[in-house]
C-alpha cells in the first residue's frame, strides 16, 4: 500500500458538487465508450485529490464549509473506475442511505458530492456502497502529503513534473508514469494517482495525463 499518512494529518474533503463542472473535471468526464457500462468492468481506478485553496479561490465559494474557518490543502474529490480508454459512469440508479452519507461527512462533508460521486462513479465499481466508500477512505488516507503542501502559508512557483516528483519523495511506490497534475489556467488544482483495483500504484493510461503549461502556481492556505 502507499505509505500511511502521517498521524493527526487528515485532510477532510468540503467540497460542493460544483467542482463537478470545473474544466479538468469535465475532461475527465468526457465519456469515450458508447456502450453501456457494466457496474465492475473496469480496469483501474484513479484517485482524484483537489487542491482547496484553487476551490476556495473563487468568490462565490467563500462562504461554504469547505473555505469557512477550518483551511485546507488537499482534500479528497473522489476514486474513479476507469478504462485503459474511456471510463464507465453511471452503472446503475442505486440509492445511497443517509446513514451512509452520514458515515462519509467527516471527509466528504458535502451530502451532495457523496451521492453524486456514488451516482457517477461508485455504482461502477461492482461493490456495495460500505465497501466503495471504505476503498475510498483507504486510498486517500494511504496517501501522504509533501511536507510542502502541507500547509503553506504563501504562494509558490512550480511544475507538473516537480509536483509529481514531491509525492514520490514522499510515497517511494508511487511511479512517475503512474500521476497526472491538473491546472486551471496557471494555478494548480488537481493530483490524480492511478491504482489497480487493489490500490496498489501502477501507471496510467493514456486519456490521464497532465493538463498544465510551464510555471504552476500553488496558491497558499489561508
Amino acid at each position: 500500500m502507499i505509505n500511511a499518512r502521517k498521524p493527526g494529518v487528515v485532510p477532510v474533503l468540503v467540497t460542493t458538487v460544483l467542482l463537478a463542472v470545473t474544466p479538468a473535471y469535465a475532461k475527465h468526464h468526457k465519456k469515450h465508450a458508447a456502450e453501456a457500462s457494466t457496474p465492475g468492468r473496469f480496469d483501474y481506478y484513479v484517485l482524484s485529490l483537489s487542491w482547496s485553496p484553487q476551490h476556495c479561490a473563487s468568490a462565490d465559494r467563500q462562504d461554504d464549509a469547505q473555505c469557512g474557518i477550518r483551511r485546507y490543502g488537499f482534500v479528497l474529490h473522489g476514486l474513479w473506475p476507469q478504462d485503459e480508454r474511456g471510463y464507465p459512469e453511471s452503472c446503475a440508479t442505486t440509492m445511497l442511505s443517509n446513514s451512509t452519507v452520514e458515515k462519509m461527512l467527516d471527509i466528504m462533508p458535502s451530502p451532495e458530492l457523496v451521492r453524486h460521486e456514488w451516482a457517477k462513479h461508485g455504482t461502477c465499481s461492482g461493490l456495495s456502497a460500505d465497501a466503495y466508500f471504505a476503498a475510498a477512505r483507504g486510498a486517500f488516507g494511504a496517501v501522504k502529503i509533501p511536507a510542502a503542501y502541507e500547509s503553506p502559508r504563501a504562494a509558490f512557483q512550480t511544475s507538473a513534473d516537480d509536483v509529481e516528483r514531491s509525492f514520490q519523495g514522499s510515497n517511494p511506490n508511487l511511479r512517475g508514469d503512474g500521476m497526472a497534475v491538473l491546472c486551471r489556467g496557471r494555478f494548480l488544482q488537481e493530483v490524480r494517482i492511478c491504482l489497480d483495483k487493489d490500490l496498489q500504484p501502477r501507471v496510467c493510461s493514456h486519456d490521464v495525463h497532465d493538463v498544465c503549461r510551464g510555471t504552476v502556481m500553488v496558491r497558499p492556505v489561508r
